[in-house]
């Protein structure tokens, strides 16, 4: 099945938010962060770190 990253990154955030309850701003840097990273030359380093 293929989830669009956008709507994948709103559910990951939308979740975050429910359970955990942190800061607003905290949520959003880390999801810009990471869909940034995602597709930049540091994707395939961290690919390999992450498996």
């Amino acid at each position: 099945m293929d989830v669009p990253l956008w709507l994948a990154l709103l559910a990951v955030g939308f979740l975050g938010i429910k359970l955990a309850r942190p800061p607003w701003w905290l949520v959003a840097v880390l999801l810009l962060g990471g869909y940034l990273v995602a597709d930049s030359f540091l994707a395939p380093a961290l690919s390999t770190v992450i498996k």
